[in-house]
């Protein structure tokens, strides 16, 4: 599947996207994140506060306990603000 990553989290990360493969036992959006921020320190830094980094599935916004079976594509970045 192909991560992306938005603002904050891909300065952090280093790069702007990537094809992963996670292992079956990772099924949900959070369990994403903690497989991620295991990678390598860049990935722990990024995701150091998962609560505070929102998701999208496919273009379509989730929560944490999304699974993510079927997913194309998965976006992470931290929270917007408007005006």
């Amino acid at each position: 599947m192909k991560v992306l990553y938005f603002a904050w989290v891909r300065e952090r990360v280093g790069r702007a996207e990537e094809t992963v493969e996670p292992p079956a036992s990772v099924r949900t959006v959070a369990d994403l994140v903690q497989w991620l921020a295991a990678r390598g320190e860049e990935y722990a830094h990024a995701f150091a506060s998962p609560k505070t980094i929102r998701a999208a599935i496919d273009h379509a916004h989730v929560r944490p306990d999304a699974a993510i079976a079927g997913a194309r594509e998965i976006a992470f970045f931290p929270p917007m603000t408007g005006g």
